[in-house]
């Protein structure tokens, strides 16, 4: 009877007190091996008349017998490791542990464990997955450290896909870029192999990679009825011709995220053509590498090309620049909707966002320095009309200044993220009275955000 009651919790208690003495105690933390306690109590290992009950009068479900798209159901909610180990519990367990939908969609966690917080993928898991399951693949990510060796793995793994037929594939690094560190013939050599045989690659994201112009090539020549999303900032061996070249012959693209570098008239005037189909977001970093770096100006006629040809368009920037760098920027009309300042930003840059910005939606300033933006902000409230969201960090802006912003801009503001030490006191409101009469324009209870005390 106690065997059975055991059996009963297998699905749920996988790691138990043997998993935690593993991790301790041995070099086999990641083993698939089960747990010794549940060999013992496999249904075929069962005897007795009362093998699969807990009593006469309370009949125990087989696990066993679950109908397979129920486990993979359960499955799918299992973190890699319980996974492994619910496949040995018995037969048909295993089955489910490989079927071809359980593998769809995976992400392979590389890393060195003296210097990281990643809990890496099995080594022996990933030669199963690439054996057994690599023509079932379709959505895939990889994510190492910042070691080399994490992106030397991270290739070696792409090079063996020549089965695989991916709908997507990111490659991501959670701290520095080191796929940058990777000799560049091993990375394209590795990424080649992915983008010649998945004939349906529709969402790439390639940041921080030593992609290049030829390896594109490769990638539309393969893919160009079905990309729609390409990510790919902060890659130095791509040239705006390129981009172009994705341009002219990725025609269902929807979404694509650049370094300002790689943006151009002439891009954005692909773009523009009449066989494109509408692009819906245009995401551009902008990013000083070295102080006073130049930055090129796009012409309004470009801008303007863009919106005529797909009006509802969003263009996200991001600005991580010093303040001497903004001079190429705001001084005419530009169809920003989603600005966020990663550095500190001048009031007369925030005066030309003001006047230049007409369909802002949302805007985020991390930090500005000691000089209130009141009129700025009232500004921005006058002339950007769509706007719906807002954040501030490290500014200042007078209580009075703040409530008339929020009474303009009135209750399409769904957003509104202000740090309690931005807001400063002045002869009509305290800090005590703000929240009320910010709450009464926006229509429901807003408080201003405050610094965390641990």
């Amino acid at each position: 009877m106690v065997l059975c009651y055991v059996y009963v919790n297998v699905p749920f208690n996988f790691r138990m007190k043997r998993m935690k003495r593993i991790d301790e105690n041995s070099n086999d933390s990641t083993s698939v091996n089960p747990p010794e306690p549940f060999k013992r109590i496999r249904p075929e290992d069962s005897e007795g008349p009362h093998a699969h009950c807990v009593s006469d009068d309370y009949p125990v479900c087989d696990w066993a017998r679950l109908p397979q798209e129920l486990l993979l159901h359960i499955f799918q909610y299992l973190p890699l490791l319980d996974r492994a180990y619910a496949s040995q519990v018995c037969r048909g367990w295993n089955q489910a542990f490989h079927m071809p939908e359980l593998w769809r969609c995976f992400e392979f966690e590389l890393n060195q464990p003296a210097s990281s917080y990643l809990k890496a993928t099995h080594p022996d898991l990933i030669k199963q997955i690439i054996k057994r399951h690599s023509n079932h693949l379709q959505y895939v990510s990889f994510k190492v450290d910042s070691s080399t060796e994490s992106a030397e793995a991270a290739c070696d793994i792409l090079s063996q896909l020549v089965n695989c037929s991916l709908k997507t594939l990111g490659l991501i690094s959670t701290a520095r870029p080191s796929f940058m560190e990777v000799p560049k013939s091993h990375f394209i050599s590795a990424l080649t192999v992915v983008f010649v045989n998945s004939k349906s690659l529709s969402s790439l994201k390639i940041d921080d990679t030593p992609v290049d112009d030829p390896s594109l090539k490769v990638l539309v020549a393969n893919n160009s009825d079905t990309l729609k999303l390409l990510k790919m900032s902060s890659c130095p061996h791509v040239s705006p011709a390129g981009i172009l070249c994705v341009a002219d012959q990725c025609h269902g693209l929807r979404e694509l995220a650049l370094n300002y570098h790689l943006l151009s008239d002439e891009l954005l005037l692909a773009l523009s053509s009449e066989k494109h189909v509408h692009l819906e977001h245009l995401r551009i970093d902008v990013v000083s590498e070295n102080p006073g770096q130049h930055f090129h100006t796009i012409k309004k006629s470009s801008w303007d090309a863009m919106v005529r040809h797909s009006p509802k368009f969003n263009l996200v920037m991001y600005f991580f620049l010093y303040e001497e760098e903004f001079s190429p920027f705001f001084n005419e009309e530009i169809p920003v909707t989603h600005l966020y300042f990663g550095r500190s930003v001048s009031k007369e840059v925030l005066g030309r966002v003001g006047l230049h910005c007409p369909r802002l939606v949302e805007l985020v300033v991390c930090a500005n320095g000691l000089r209130p933006l009141d009129e700025e902000l009232i500004r921005i409230a006058k002339h950007c009309t769509q706007l719906s969201a807002i954040g501030l960090g490290e500014c200042e802006v007078s209580c009075s200044a703040f409530v008339e912003f929020v009474k303009m801009c009135g209750r399409r503001l769904s957003q509104l993220s202000i740090m309690e030490e931005v807001l400063i006191p002045d002869h009509k409101y305290s800090l005590d009275e703000i929240h009320w009469e910010v709450s009464k324009h926006l229509g429901r209870v807003w408080f201003p955000d405050m610094m965390p005390t641990w």
